[in-house]
């Protein structure tokens, strides 16, 4: 048991805010509980290396304590460090098809060394909570527990089954959500999902510009790229070094520009927040979603890494290793390449190009496969009922459909068949991102906000059979 778990525990006591408040504004005892439940998981390291079991334990006994059956509260993953949460709020109609709503709760590493403040502890400075996972994917997790126990203190029930999935290894293989699909399709079946794990309210300049809806992802994969040689003594220079070859190659897959395609989602997503730019940006953007697309104005949207993303599939060295001696010619050179593939386009149309530009005296092996991950359909009526929540809380805003550059579990839940979309409700400045990174944090108000957006999806989405 970690001693950071221990300073948890303490926490536990404390589950009884609903009741042990009751004398305090509804408003006041909600905001409580969704940041105690937040400072518990901060307080729990759920690296790889930790695992997820402590995080999904403290929070299976909060749902049961709230009243759920221990029968629909799991913990279970693929292996003993890997502990996925799932609980059913079970309702009126069974035969309905379910909503699940996701979440992770594992996290990256975190240096004390590397930050200003203990990433293990939740900080409130300024407006803003900062801790490792408080906005990848902690704060996901606490919105959607701390809602299940205000619905159930509520006495509400919904008409269909909403089902919570807390996964334990989003950030590394994906391993769980592949797992449960493959071997407990059962306990996360359902007719649509939401993800707190993509989607956002989008700012600029300080200022909230439009609410994202994830419908699509990239496809994720990894290439290994292996130059060997028999080596020999560094005063015997020849010139078949592989540090050599393999740079070449790196050169040539880096300058390398794969075609722009423009999917649907991107130029739904183009059309609609160019009335958030000005100037030649919204020119462009009008322009690249025309069809045809312009050349020259996809060019120009292009320089920007965050529009190529959506334009594109793209590819980048991401390790590098080579040689075992300071004196000695290298034996072996070794990088990998990532790539996020378009959804639609065909993993192995990139992987040959990969290995033309690899060239013949590059082995290329395949690390990581691409998976498959249709766009989920973002029809009127639901695209309509998600306009109508955002409203509530961010007046005035576009709802835009977006394919993010990342990856999420969404993309094995999309492969699977369940339509899902990424709606964390979070505040993100594309300019100031920080999860995986130094000083996470998440806006005190923007997580406060986005709790109560998904106790409301919770109950549009959990309500009509």
């Amino acid at each position: 048991m970690t001693g950071s778990f221990r300073r948890a525990l303490p926490l536990l006591m404390s589950m009884a805010v609903c009741g042990g408040a009751s004398a305090q504004p509804t408003a006041v005892v909600d905001r409580a509980l969704a940041r105690e439940i937040l400072e518990q998981l901060v307080a729990i390291p759920t690296t790889e290396a930790d695992g997820t079991v402590p995080a999904a334990q403290v929070l299976a006994e909060r749902l049961i304590a709230a009243g759920f059956p221990k029968d629909d509260v799991r913990i279970l993953g693929p292996d003993p460090r890997a502990a996925n949460l799932v609980a059913r709020f079970r309702g009126r109609s069974p035969r309905a098809p379910a909503v699940l709503l996701m979440a992770h709760i594992d996290v990256v590493p975190a240096r004390r060394e590397d930050w200003t403040m203990d990433p293990w502890t939740l900080i409130e400075r300024e407006g803003w909570f900062y801790g490792r996972g408080t906005n990848d994917n902690k704060a996901g997790a606490a919105m959607l527990v701390a809602n299940f126990v205000r619905l159930k203190r509520e006495g509400w029930q919904p008409e269909r089954d909403l089902i919570i999935l807390l996964s334990a290894d989003e950030e590394t293989t994906q391993r769980s959500i592949q797992w449960l699909l493959a071997e407990h399709r059962p306990l996360i079946e359902a007719g649509m999902a939401f993800n707190t794990d993509g989607g956002g309210v989008i700012t600029k300049s300080g200022r909230p510009a439009y609410v994202d809806i994830q419908v699509s992802e990239k496809i994720y994969a990894d290439y290994q790229l292996d130059v060997t040689d028999a080596g020999g003594h560094s005063s015997l220079v020849r010139p078949d070094n592989p540090i050599y070859t393999l740079s070449a190659a790196l050169v040539r897959i880096g300058e390398h520009q794969f075609p722009l395609h423009v999917t649907g989602e991107t130029r739904m997503f183009l059309e609609r927040s160019a009335s958030t730019e000005s100037g030649q940006t919204a020119t462009d953007m009008r322009a690249v979603a025309a069809t045809p697309a312009d050349l020259a104005a996809a060019a120009r949207l292009s320089r920007s890494p965050f529009y190529n993303a959506r334009l594109r599939t793209t590819c980048v060295a991401t390790k590098l290793e080579g040689g075992h001696a300071n004196n000695a010619l290298p034996q072996l050179a070794r990088a990998v390449v990532n790539c996020r593939i378009l959804p639609g386009l065909p993993g192995a149309d990139v992987e040959t190009v990969l290995r033309r530009l690899a060239g013949d005296k590059v082995k290329v092996s395949v690390l990581e496969p691409p998976v498959n991950s249709p766009p989920s359909p973002l029809a009127a009526p639901l695209l309509g009922q998600l306009e109508r929540l955002a409203s509530k809380h961010w007046p005035g805003l576009p709802v835009i459909p977006t394919m993010i550059a990342g990856a999420t579990d969404g993309m094995y839940t999309r492969s699977a068949g369940i339509p899902t979309y990424g709606a964390s409700g979070l505040s993100e400045d594309p300019e100031d991102v920080r999860s995986h990174g130094r000083d996470e944090r998440v806006g005190v108000e923007s997580f406060h906000a986005a709790t109560q957006f998904w106790f409301e999806l919770a109950k549009t989405f959990g309500g009509t059979p």
